[in-house]
């Protein structure tokens, strides 16, 4: 185990402090972190992530769940000197140190690796209060650990995950599953649904949006001036020609048309077989594929380690790591904390940049300076 924190601290260092993060230690972000299910993983990568004190100079965490559930779970870990700051709410966080609000009241009979009501339960508890917090802005972001999206299921949870229960409590007419790291971005235009529903489900209208989405969310998120989308087809090898379906001429062109016309510079539909094999995907900054696997497959198999899940077009900031509950490996000292490290910085950088951009664009409102290109600057540039 402390061979294992030792080579995180040395990826840490190696990935974060000495790039300096364009951050600085003034104005911390406050991040909640939803803890997931409890016989999971989630604690023991919160843990070993927040371990690294160096991790609280660069944000205020505040972990929502029960100081008991933590120390379960830190004895499993041998943690024997990392100690949460308990405190009511999120106001009252403490700065360079790890903060724990306590929200519930009773004690947790905690069983790893077990999928339960108990897991699901707790689970949504943790994630209901940390929303609460987020959605009255007394944190800037939110990261959530995983949760079984069976168990989770209840009168107050009827969501196919966190994305589609995020988007309600946001209010926002639309969002996107966004899956990002350093070398792939990659959205899709249907998320949870079976694949017998994806052809039907995939219209112009829902292309286009989910186009809109990333490029806002790739200049004000990830601060890219003139980003390239590419658009995957449906069909294998993109229909050939209509000889292996009608959805890429009837829909899909169309749609990366018409978002081309809106100024979006993005080029499709490309076969998805190839697409990744053979590197194309390094010539764009984020790639839309047509339904989860399509897109989350060749995803997880680039970036499984560092890839981070964020949902774009919400009204705060949301991440979460790319992967699940890990109940096979819980409790055992192996579940991989670099994807939530980097879930976590993720969500720092985007609140960063979020906030730099607001106030640029105060500044030049009140200058009269140029705020935002036209379209036609943009298709100028893809010309």
């Amino acid at each position: 185990m402390l061979c294992v924190l030792r080579a995180f601290a040395v990826k840490l260092n190696n990935r974060y402090f000495a790039l300096n993060l364009n951050i600085g230690m003034s104005n911390k972000v406050k991040i909640g972190i939803s803890i997931g299910d409890v016989n999971g993983i989630g604690l023991e990568v919160i843990l070993k992530t927040l371990a690294e004190s160096k991790i609280l100079d660069y944000c205020t965490p505040i972990v929502y769940g029960h100081t008991k559930v933590a120390s379960f779970h830190r004895k499993a870990l041998h943690l024997s000197d990392f100690m949460f700051n308990v405190i009511p709410n999120a106001e009252a966080a403490v700065s360079h140190k790890p903060n724990m609000i306590n929200c519930w009241e009773e004690d947790v009979r905690i069983e790893l690796g077990v999928a339960n009501e108990t897991g699901g339960k707790y689970a949504f508890i943790s994630l209901q209060k940390a929303t609460d917090d987020l959605v009255r802005g007394a944190i800037d972001a939110l990261v959530t650990a995983p949760i079984n999206k069976n168990n989770i299921q209840s009168e107050d949870f009827k969501f196919p995950g966190h994305t589609e229960y995020l988007q309600e409590r946001s209010g926002s007419n639309d969002v996107l599953m966004f899956l990002v790291s350093d070398t792939l971005r990659v959205g899709v235009v249907t998320g949870h649904i079976p694949v017998t529903e994806v052809a039907k489900s995939i219209t112009k209208e829902k292309i286009v949006k989910k186009l809109q989405l990333i490029n806002e969310s790739l200049k004000k998120d990830f601060w890219i001036e003139k980003p390239k989308i590419a658009v995957l087809g449906l069909n294998p090898h993109a229909s050939d020609n209509g000889l292996l379906g009608s959805e890429e001429a009837e829909v899909i062109s169309p749609a990366i048309q018409e978002a081309f016309d809106k100024g979006i510079i993005c080029f499709g539909p490309y076969p998805a077989d190839g697409f990744f094999g053979n590197g194309t995907y390094k010539q764009f900054d984020a790639v839309l594929a047509m339904y989860h696997d399509q897109g989350l497959i060749p995803f997880k198999t680039i970036a499984f380690e560092t890839g981070v899940n964020y949902t774009a077009g919400l009204k705060f900031v949301r991440t979460s790591p790319d992967h699940g509950t890990g109940y096979g490996i819980a409790g055992k000292g192996q579940a991989d904390p670099t994807s939530f490290m980097e879930a976590l910085f993720s969500a720092i950088h985007i609140v960063k940049n979020r906030r730099e951009q607001e106030s640029l664009l105060r500044n030049q409102l009140r200058t009269g300076g140029k705020i935002i290109e036209t379209a036609g600057d943009i298709k100028d540039d893809a010309n």
